[in-house]
């Protein structure tokens, strides 16, 4: 059987975790992938945007510096929750082709834009009754 990718960019652990998630809080969730290139639309890039203009050409020399800039920082009247994560996440793990057929059923792709639109559905949903994308 071939397995149509999990996403445009085989993020196949990703489509993985996110499968895992929607089981274990029952919640569907809708993946929308902007086109390379498109940054303009992805509002973190402006989060990014906003961040850059508030250091203001800081020195950044440590972790513990650019940590407080950006706790300081402001966007649109909200502040970021900042934590640093020292875990380091292992390269090139990937979900084997038996792990993605099982996960197929529960992930489907828009009729009109298959390769950037995914809509994950949590057990229940898929065993009781037919979700449909939200196009």
């Amino acid at each position: 059987m071939t397995i149509p990718s999990a996403t445009r960019s085989d993020r196949t652990q990703f489509i993985k975790r996110m499968v895992e998630f929607s089981q274990q809080t029952q919640l569907r969730i809708r993946l929308i992938y902007y086109p390379p290139y498109h940054s303009k639309y992805n509002p973190i890039e402006r989060c990014w945007a906003v961040l850059e203009n508030f250091w203001n050409g800081a020195i950044l020399d440590s972790i513990e510096a650019a940590v407080a800039w950006a706790s300081n920082m402001t966007w649109k009247g909200l502040s970021p929750l900042v934590r640093l994560v020292e875990r380091t996440y292992e390269k090139g793990v990937i979900a084997s082709a038996q792990e993605l057929e099982s996960l197929q059923p529960f992930w489907q792709r828009s009729e009109t834009l298959p390769k950037w639109d995914v809509t994950i559905c949590p057990i229940l949903l898929v065993a009781y009754f037919y979700a449909p994308p939200l196009d």
